[in-house]
Protein backbone atom coordinates (compact mmCIF):
# COMPACT_ATOMS: atom_id res chain seq x y z
CA UNK A 1 0.00 0.00 0.00
CA UNK A 2 1.28 3.44 -0.90
CA UNK A 3 1.98 6.14 1.63
CA UNK A 4 -0.07 9.31 1.70
CA UNK A 5 2.79 11.18 -0.03
CA UNK A 6 2.83 8.66 -2.87
CA UNK A 7 -0.94 8.98 -3.28
CA UNK A 8 -0.62 12.78 -3.34
CA UNK A 9 2.18 12.51 -5.92
CA UNK A 10 0.04 10.20 -8.09
CA UNK A 11 -2.83 12.68 -7.95
CA UNK A 12 -0.54 15.63 -8.66
CA UNK A 13 0.73 13.74 -11.70
CA UNK A 14 -2.84 13.39 -12.92
CA UNK A 15 -3.43 17.13 -12.31
CA UNK A 16 -0.43 17.81 -14.58
CA UNK A 17 -1.90 15.49 -17.20
CA UNK A 18 -5.34 17.07 -17.24
CA UNK A 19 -3.79 20.55 -17.25
CA UNK A 20 -1.65 19.53 -20.23
CA UNK A 21 -4.84 18.41 -21.94
CA UNK A 22 -6.66 21.62 -21.04
CA UNK A 23 -3.85 23.72 -22.51
CA UNK A 24 -3.57 21.49 -25.57
CA UNK A 25 -7.27 21.76 -26.31
CA UNK A 26 -7.18 25.55 -25.83
CA UNK A 27 -4.29 25.82 -28.27
CA UNK A 28 -6.05 23.51 -30.72
CA UNK A 29 -9.21 25.63 -30.58
CA UNK A 30 -7.16 28.70 -31.49
CA UNK A 31 -5.36 26.94 -34.33
CA UNK A 32 -8.29 25.49 -36.25
CA UNK A 33 -10.54 27.44 -38.56
CA UNK A 34 -13.35 24.92 -38.06
CA UNK A 35 -16.09 26.34 -35.83
CA UNK A 36 -17.23 22.77 -35.10
CA UNK A 37 -13.77 21.70 -33.94
CA UNK A 38 -13.30 24.91 -31.95
CA UNK A 39 -16.44 24.07 -29.98
CA UNK A 40 -15.34 20.48 -29.46
CA UNK A 41 -11.88 21.51 -28.28
CA UNK A 42 -13.24 24.15 -25.90
CA UNK A 43 -15.68 21.60 -24.46
CA UNK A 44 -12.84 19.22 -23.64
CA UNK A 45 -10.63 22.03 -22.34
CA UNK A 46 -13.38 22.94 -19.86
CA UNK A 47 -13.84 19.27 -18.97
CA UNK A 48 -10.13 18.98 -18.11
CA UNK A 49 -10.27 22.13 -15.97
CA UNK A 50 -13.08 20.48 -14.00
CA UNK A 51 -11.09 17.27 -13.67
CA UNK A 52 -8.14 19.25 -12.26
CA UNK A 53 -10.38 20.84 -9.62
CA UNK A 54 -11.76 17.45 -8.59
CA UNK A 55 -8.28 15.98 -8.29
CA UNK A 56 -7.08 18.96 -6.26
CA UNK A 57 -9.94 18.40 -3.82
CA UNK A 58 -8.73 14.84 -3.26
CA UNK A 59 -5.15 16.02 -2.88
CA UNK A 60 -6.35 18.36 -0.13
CA UNK A 61 -8.23 15.48 1.55
CA UNK A 62 -4.91 13.65 1.77
CA UNK A 63 -3.19 16.69 3.28
CA UNK A 64 -1.45 17.93 0.16
CA UNK A 65 -1.82 20.92 -2.09
CA UNK A 66 -1.53 21.42 -5.80
CA UNK A 67 -1.02 24.96 -6.95
CA UNK A 68 -0.18 23.86 -10.49
CA UNK A 69 -2.45 25.59 -12.96
CA UNK A 70 -0.48 24.45 -15.97
CA UNK A 71 0.72 21.13 -17.21
CA UNK A 72 3.82 19.19 -16.31
CA UNK A 73 7.06 20.61 -17.63
CA UNK A 74 9.13 17.48 -18.03
CA UNK A 75 6.63 14.67 -18.44
CA UNK A 76 6.16 12.53 -21.51
CA UNK A 77 2.62 13.82 -21.84
CA UNK A 78 3.92 17.37 -22.02
CA UNK A 79 6.13 16.32 -24.91
CA UNK A 80 3.03 14.86 -26.55
CA UNK A 81 1.22 18.18 -26.23
CA UNK A 82 4.31 19.90 -27.66
CA UNK A 83 3.72 17.70 -30.71
CA UNK A 84 0.21 19.12 -30.79
CA UNK A 85 1.59 22.65 -30.77
CA UNK A 86 3.81 21.74 -33.71
CA UNK A 87 0.79 20.29 -35.49
CA UNK A 88 -1.09 23.49 -34.70
CA UNK A 89 1.49 25.57 -36.51
CA UNK A 90 0.51 23.78 -39.70
CA UNK A 91 -3.17 24.63 -39.06
CA UNK A 92 -4.11 21.29 -40.60
CA UNK A 93 -7.03 19.78 -38.73
CA UNK A 94 -5.91 16.22 -39.53
CA UNK A 95 -2.51 16.85 -37.92
CA UNK A 96 -4.12 18.54 -34.91
CA UNK A 97 -6.55 15.66 -34.37
CA UNK A 98 -3.79 13.09 -34.76
CA UNK A 99 -1.65 14.82 -32.15
CA UNK A 100 -4.60 15.08 -29.76
CA UNK A 101 -5.26 11.35 -30.15
CA UNK A 102 -1.68 10.68 -29.07
CA UNK A 103 -2.09 12.93 -26.04
CA UNK A 104 -5.35 11.30 -25.01
CA UNK A 105 -3.87 7.80 -25.29
CA UNK A 106 -0.98 8.89 -23.06
CA UNK A 107 -3.44 10.33 -20.51
CA UNK A 108 -5.40 7.07 -20.43
CA UNK A 109 -2.15 5.19 -19.79
CA UNK A 110 -1.40 7.43 -16.78
CA UNK A 111 -4.89 6.87 -15.40
CA UNK A 112 -4.49 3.13 -15.89
CA UNK A 113 -1.27 3.22 -13.87
CA UNK A 114 -3.01 5.01 -11.00
CA UNK A 115 -5.98 2.63 -11.17
CA UNK A 116 -3.69 -0.41 -10.88
CA UNK A 117 -3.18 0.38 -7.19
CA UNK A 118 -6.84 -0.01 -6.27
CA UNK A 119 -6.27 -0.11 -2.49
CA UNK A 120 -4.26 3.09 -2.30
CA UNK A 121 -6.77 5.00 -4.38
CA UNK A 122 -9.89 3.38 -2.90
CA UNK A 123 -11.34 6.66 -1.61
CA UNK A 124 -11.23 8.23 -5.07
CA UNK A 125 -11.30 5.20 -7.37
CA UNK A 126 -14.72 6.15 -8.74
CA UNK A 127 -13.46 9.65 -9.55
CA UNK A 128 -10.44 8.25 -11.40
CA UNK A 129 -12.57 5.73 -13.29
CA UNK A 130 -15.10 8.42 -14.26
CA UNK A 131 -12.38 10.79 -15.46
CA UNK A 132 -10.65 7.99 -17.40
CA UNK A 133 -13.98 7.17 -19.05
CA UNK A 134 -14.43 10.85 -19.97
CA UNK A 135 -10.98 10.94 -21.57
CA UNK A 136 -11.70 7.71 -23.44
CA UNK A 137 -15.00 9.16 -24.73
CA UNK A 138 -13.14 12.30 -25.84
CA UNK A 139 -10.58 10.12 -27.63
CA UNK A 140 -13.35 8.25 -29.45
CA UNK A 141 -14.98 11.50 -30.54
CA UNK A 142 -11.64 12.92 -31.72
CA UNK A 143 -10.95 9.68 -33.64
CA UNK A 144 -14.37 9.95 -35.29
CA UNK A 145 -13.66 13.51 -36.47
CA UNK A 146 -10.21 12.41 -37.65
CA UNK A 147 -11.65 9.54 -39.70
CA UNK A 148 -14.20 11.87 -41.30
CA UNK A 149 -11.45 14.25 -42.39
CA UNK A 150 -9.14 11.65 -43.89
CA UNK A 151 -11.85 9.98 -45.97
Amino acid sequence: METNNEIINDLKGLVNIVNDGKEGYESASEATDSIELQGLFLKYSAQRAGYAMELKEHIALHGGDSENESGGILGALHRTWIDIKQALSSKEDVAILSAIETGEKAAIEKYDQALEDYQSHADHIELLQRQRTGILEALKEIETYHQRLIR
